[in-house]
């Protein structure tokens, strides 16, 4: 299970481990590295971020210190992942504002709480990952109207499903284990069960 090691204190208490700060270009529009790690240490403060790991805490699973990392991951396609006894990645690079943190923290400790929780998890089985994925974007707020506007996608009347299904399949093509038709199987097979999980939230926030 993830985050089996120890600690002790409130979660804001958490280390952040920084990676050497990269070199970055005068025309980049992300944050500088500084201020990606402090955003960090700020958004372990939000309540919801709070929450998670309490309840990570509370399911035998306490946060240890370093479990969080900021560093230049050198992708263009993602601002952050989650590993088994590895932990949170934050990619600064491709973080822009605060808020990016805290939506990704909160994403990432959904799957750091399934990963805990869930007996066997087994992130090469599809329909494991598929669970996990579907469940983080539903409960993380990753598919609020205003962000999927800002992603240039325009439907109101059922968009918040379907960016779930959208952004589950994306995450799950990622996975070498989930190739071809099988992410988009593996999704479908445990959407109404997965998708209506709510927990640790006594519904979707």
């Amino acid at each position: 299970m993830a985050g089996t090691g120890g600690r002790t204190g409130e979660p804001e208490a958490t280390g952040v481990e920084a990676a050497s700060a990269p070199k970055r270009s005068e025309s980049s529009r992300c944050m500088p590295f500084e201020d990606c790690v402090a955003g960090i240490k700020s958004s372990l403060k939000n309540p919801t971020v709070r929450f998670l790991m309490e309840r990570m805490d509370k399911a035998g699973c306490p946060m240890p210190p370093g479990m969080i990392t900021a560093r230049n991951c050198g992708t263009a396609d993602k601002n952050g992942s989650y590993g088994s006894r590895i932990g949170i990645t934050v990619c600064c690079e491709e973080i822009r504002y605060k808020d990016e943190i805290t939506q990704l923290l909160i994403h990432e400790l959904i799957h750091a709480y399934d990963d805990c929780v869930v007996k066997d998890m087994d992130w090469k089985n599809c329909a494991h990952h598929a669970c996990s994925e579907i469940r983080a974007n539903h409960l993380s707020g990753d598919c609020h109207y205003k962000r999927e506007l800002l992603r240039g996608f325009m439907k109101m009347r059922g968009h918040e499903q379907e960016c779930v299904k959208r952004r589950a399949l994306m995450s799950l093509r990622n996975n070498p284990h989930c190739s071809g038709t099988a992410a988009k199987d593996a999704v479908e097979a445990v959407w109404s069960i997965c998708y209506n999980d709510t927990r640790p939230f006594d519904r979707a926030p």
